[in-house]
This record gives structure tokens, sequence and C-alpha cells, in this order.
């Protein structure tokens, strides 16, 4: 039976503001962005006096007539194929009237003049109070130019006003190391206060990531047994059947491309410094004494500072990188990545790096670690990403010990299966419990089965997408799911080893797997060894 969306409480409603998207043109405005906002309007949850305004140029240069109404034929594109609820022309209706265009260059300090004048017009029409949210959708060597021009164009509030507040969202990547994320940090910090400011995640913001926190604090069953004595280990696998670009179905042609920002990048600053961790976080944090911000994320903070740190033996021994060559996915023979980085970059009308001839950008890489507490000490976690594997999956599996002493299926050849509570993140959000149960019958056979919770059955129609949540947070002013600046210089401090003993090793091949495949085969040495494997998705 559908259950209609909740109003938010009280603690949490949002606030009237304008979100100020730069890049706006950009393909996570039209993908992910605009929709979410969409999705808030027709579930009713937007504030009562809101507008939506789109700042930047697109890529063909100067925006040809009425800029608003370019910004709403964008918006309503992007609606029209990404969006969870279908475009119904009522809503939109009221939607676009909310939605306008300023074009500008980053660098152009008039852009920014025309700018605040258009959002303090913007302001009287709607009945805003001068609040703003600047979203900054835009390539990392922006972030400086963008806050800066901000900040001397006159338009970041004082954090301590009280009627009309100004609040930052910074995109991932928080830099390409340690010192670079400092720098970051250390750029925005020159405009914007840590309470203004919410480096977004968008994977804390998915449904199963959150239930996560309810089914250990508020189920007395699995808190009393969510430790080293009881659990084996943990898996958390995020598998990606796409690859660097986009193609069309019918010509093959290259449509779009992500090579300009992951190559050079590659899959552990890209997935497991950011989108993983977290995700580790909220598996291994202690229970927090309240779900007030800070207090959630001292938590988690907590567990980023007692990760094991890897010496060069240890990144040998517990972490396997590679990249793919071209493969079978779904039928279709697919591009290696080396191809389709030279495809790229031709596509885009640019150079090829040369690093980028031979490169050794890693877009698969599976690691064993450790975190030493109380908790997990000696639990492994072992962790896993791709592109271009057979599907599109996102899990978390805990696997229980096995119990003391055997009484049934005590063959070696038919061992009983252990315990295992798998969290589906995506697709398909849910859960399920492998348990062993008695087969019918006289004789005592036991058999694994599967006790499973999905959300659409279990609530109706498609559950809210992460940047909905996230965005309605920040309008509320709640940074739970938003990194603060410990979390990301821990968790750069942790990667930090491994990118430095690759760095150190530059000229070693990179392990190759083919596309359709589950990575390169020496991922199996970090788990096989100790009697374990990794799970078939």
């Amino acid at each position: 039976m559908p259950i209609e969306p909740d109003a938010p409480p009280p603690s949490m409603l949002p606030q009237p503001c304008q979100l100020v998207i730069f890049g706006a043109p950009g393909d996570l405005s039209w993908r992910k962005l605009l929709p979410a906002v969409y999705n808030l309007n027709v579930d009713g949850v937007l504030p009562s006096h809101f507008a939506a305004v789109g700042f930047g140029l697109p890529a063909e240069g100067d925006v040809k007539g009425d800029p608003d109404e370019w910004m709403r034929n964008r918006a309503r594109d992007g609606i029209s194929r990404f969006s969870r609820q279908d475009l119904d022309e009522g809503h939109w209706a009221d939607f676009a009237r909310s939605l306008f265009f300023v074009p500008g260059s980053f660098n152009d300090a008039s852009a920014y003049a025309r700018l605040k004048a258009r959002l303090d017009a913007v302001d009287a029409q709607f009945g805003i109070p001068a609040s703003r949210i600047y979203y900054l959708a835009v390539p990392p060597g922006l972030v400086d130019m963008c806050v800066s021009r901000l900040k001397d164009a006159g338009m970041v509030n004082d954090p301590g006003e009280q009627t009309a507040f100004t609040r930052v969202i910074v995109e991932k990547p928080i830099g390409r190391d340690l010192d670079s994320a400092r720098e970051v940090i250390a750029t925005v910090s020159k405009a914007f206060a840590e309470n203004q400011t919410y480096r977004i995640d968008h994977y804390l913001g998915k449904e199963t990531v959150q239930n996560l926190l309810v089914l250990r604090f508020a189920n007395s069953i699995f808190e009393p047994l969510w430790n080293g004595k009881y659990i084996d280990h943990v898996q958390i696998t995020v598998a990606e059947e796409e690859g660097l670009a986009q193609y069309d179905p019918d010509t093959g042609e290259m449509l779009a491309t992500r090579a300009g920002y992951f190559e050079g990048l590659g899959a552990l600053r890209d997935m497991v410094q950011n989108h993983m961790l977290q995700v580790l976080c909220i598996v291994a944090m202690e229970p927090p004494w309240s779900l007030a911000p800070d207090v959630v994320r001292d938590a988690k903070v907590g567990v980023l500072n007692c990760l094991r740190h890897m010496t060069p033996q240890d990144v040998e021994k517990n972490v396997v990188r590679g990249q793919y060559i071209e493969g079978d996915v779904n039928g279709k023979r697919v591009p290696g990545y080396r191809k389709e980085v030279r495809d790229a970059f031709a596509m885009m009308k640019k150079p090829l790096p040369p690093s980028s001839v031979n490169s050794t950008t890693e877009t698969f890489i599976a690691l064993k670690m450790f975190i030493d507490n109380w908790r997990w000490a000696g639990v492994p976690f072992y962790l896993r990403t791709g592109k271009r594997l057979p599907k599109r999956s996102t899990e978390v599996a805990i696997q229980f010990k096995d119990v003391p002493h055997i009484l049934f299926n005590d063959h070696p050849e038919v061992p009983l299966e252990p315990t295992v509570l798998s969290l589906r993140v995506q697709p398909e959000e849910g859960l399920s419990m492998r348990i062993a149960s008695k087969l019918p019958g006289p004789k005592v056979r036991i058999y694994p089965v599967k006790m499973e919770f999905n959300y659409a059955s279990s609530f109706g129609g498609k559950t809210p997408e992460a940047y909905e949540r996230l965005l309605l947070d920040v309008m509320a002013g709640d940074a739970t799911l938003f990194m603060r600046r410990d979390a990301v210089e821990s968790a750069w401090r942790f990667v930090m080893p491994i990118l430095e003993h690759w760095e150190a090793n530059r000229a070693r091949d990179i392990p190759e797997y083919q596309c359709g495949s589950w990575g390169p085969i020496e991922a199996d040495r970090i788990i096989e060894p100790d009697g374990r494997q990794w799970r078939r998705l």
C-alpha cells in the first residue's frame, strides 16, 4: 500500500530561500539537481517562498533568446528524462514560474553584479528574505574563483545573521590529496564559515544508507551483535556497469564523457575516499547520544580516526587496482579504458595529455582494511568498486560468525552457510537476511533462506532520490549528512599511503580486466587466503 511522504518535522522545516546553481547548464544540474527540486515541489515540501536561479554559460556559448526560457526548457528536458516522478503539466507550470537564469562567466565581476541584482529582484518578487544557497556544481579548479567573486560582490551574509542566511554546497572531490584538500577547505573558509559550508556526498542521501542508522539503533536485535565478537567480516561493493562514456544505442557514437574529470583521478579518489568511507562510517560508528548534526558527525569522524593506515607492505598485500579493457557488457562489445580516453579527448577537441597515452588510472580497486578500536578489532572490511562490471549494484553485506558448535550439516563437503545481512543501496533498495532453515521432510536437512524487505513493495512508488533529501536538509540548515572538514582530512590521511605507494611505483603495469567481468583476478588474493569470497551480486 503506497504511503504518502511525510511533511518534514518542525526541526527540519526548509526555510524560504533561493537556490543558486553555479554551472546550471551542466550535466549535474540537468540530470540531478533540477529534477530533484521538481520532485520536492510535486511532493509539496519546498519552502512556501522559493526560487531557483541558474548561473553560468552553456557549452555553446551565449544564450540565444530569453535566458529564463532557456533555463526552463533545459529543466523540462532533464525532468522528462530523469525525474522519478512523471512530468505533470500542472506541477510543471507552477515550478517553471520559479526558475530563472543569469548567463555569465564565473570570472567576470560584472556577471556577479548582474546576478546580485537579479537575486534581489527575485527576493522581492517571491517574498524571500535574502536567504541564498549557492550550489557550486563546477569543476574543482573553479571553486576558488566562484567563492572569491561571491565575497567580493558582497553576496555572502555574516554567519551570525538571524534574518537571512547564506549557505554554500561544495561537490566532491575536495582536493586530489591531503594538501590540496586543505587548500580547498581554506579557500572556501575565506568567505564561508564552517556552519555555512555543506560538503555534499550524495551516497549519504540514499534511503538505504540512512536506514542503516535506524536498523542499528532502533532494533534491539542487531546492536548487541554489531561487533567483532559476532561479525566475521563486512563487504562493501559499489559496482558500475557504465564506463567513462555514454553512447548512442543505435549508432555507437559517443554522446557524453567524464574523461576530463576521471582520467588521472581514479577510483580510489573518486569513490573510496568519499562515498565508500562515508558508508563504512555509518556501518561502524558508535551509537551517538543524540541525532544532533555534530553528535552524529563526531561519531563518524571517530571511525575515520581509527582506520589502520597502511604501510607499503600492507598496500602490496591488501590493495589491488585494475583497469578495464575491451569486452562485452550485456551482449554489447565496448571499448577499453584507454581507447575511451583517446576518443573522449578527440570528441572534446582537446589534446591528449602525455600521461594518458598509456594511462595507469585505476577504474577498479579492491582493498582489505581494519578499524583499530574496541568494537571492530580484528574484523576485516573488504571494499571494492569498479566501472564496466557486469551490473550496477551497491551493497553492504555483514557476515556473521559461525555458531560455536556445529549441530547441523557438519559434513565438510556440505558446510552450513553463514548468516548474512545484506543492505541493497541501489538498485531495488532494501535489505535481506540469509538464515538457515530446515527443509520439510523427515530428515534434518538445512537450507539457506532469505528474509526480504524491499522499499518499493513495502511503501509503494519510487523512493526519493538522494539529492532531494540533501537539498531539503540544506534548506533546513541540517548538516547531519554532510562532511565536516575534519572528516574530509581524516579520510585523505587514510588513502594517502596508498596513493604515495602507487606514485613511487608508477612504472609498474596495472592489472587489467575485461569489460563485463568482476574485476582483475588479482582481487581474489586479498580475500581468498582468509577463507572468504567476494559476494556474487
